[in-house]
């Protein structure tokens, strides 16, 4: 299994806070059979993003650790307006390691008027927005379907393995479901923070949305799609979404 969005390396965000913790997680994350974690710390207004000093940060994390599971760099880029004017300018600096692919999180007290202008602005020099945990956002459980839609220009959808096994809350539970049942989730990832509340874990996930969609599908959501994601070629299992006129 690949992670794509893990918080992974220490003091740069509100992620694990010694490098102890750090490698504690490295290793959960390999006993759960995860084999390769994309470091995704958080550009937003609270934490600055320094792509080169988180690359020195990861190299170090690479000595601790060893040969598994490997590691790359990302980041959770918050859709900001100074970001996105930042990113369109040098989308390298936040994508995933020698992708297209970008990690995407909105806002949780509000989604801007002009997103779908956001994402064709985006995809017109080349990034591929990764819409992190829709699942948990308060304003996309009641809209769903703007999700849908989202998928339908091009995004790709990663939702919170802890989202689908009930970590977050019935609502979150029920949207990642509802989104699952319409082919529109393409990923499922860990946002790990530290080894006990948001710990590295995705085969309990994996195991869930394989009863639900089928073996085939859970695979497709923690190898196929994020491997192609970090070895930037297009995702292997990406459906058209199944967009209906009622949300719930």
């Amino acid at each position: 299994m690949i992670d794509i969005h893990c918080h992974i390396l220490p003091k740069v965000d509100d992620g694990p806070k010694s490098w102890d913790t750090s490698l504690e997680m490295c290793r959960m994350a390999a006993d759960d059979g995860i084999e390769h974690i994309v470091a995704t710390p958080h550009a937003n207004e609270r934490f600055q993003y320094d792509r080169q000093r988180l690359d020195k940060n990861l190299e170090y994390l690479r000595v601790l650790v060893g040969k598994t599971p490997r590691l790359s760099l990302g980041c959770d880029f918050h859709l900001s307006y100074d970001n996105l004017q930042d990113v369109l300018v040098s989308p390298e600096r936040y994508t995933i390691e020698g992708s297209h692919y970008l990690l995407v999180e909105l806002s949780n007290y509000s989604i801007p008027t002009q997103i779908n202008e956001c994402f064709t602005r985006m995809a017109d020099v080349g990034i591929t927005p990764v819409l992190t945990h829709p699942e948990r956002n308060p304003i996309l459980q009641q809209t769903p379907l703007r999700v849908l839609e989202w998928v339908d220009r091009g995004c790709v959808v990663q939702v919170t393995a802890s989202a689908v096994t009930g970590g977050w809350g019935q609502k979150a539970t029920r949207a990642a479901e509802w989104l699952l049942e319409r082919d529109a989730v393409h990923v499922l990832a860990t946002d790990a923070h530290d080894t006990k509340h948001r710990p590295p874990s995705l085969s309990a996930a994996r195991d869930k949305v394989a009863k639900l969609c089928g073996q085939e599908v859970a695979q497709a959501l923690v190898d196929g799609n994020p491997r192609a994601i970090i070895s930037n070629k297009p995702l292997p299992y990406f459906p058209n979404p199944a967009i209906k006129k009622s949300s719930r």
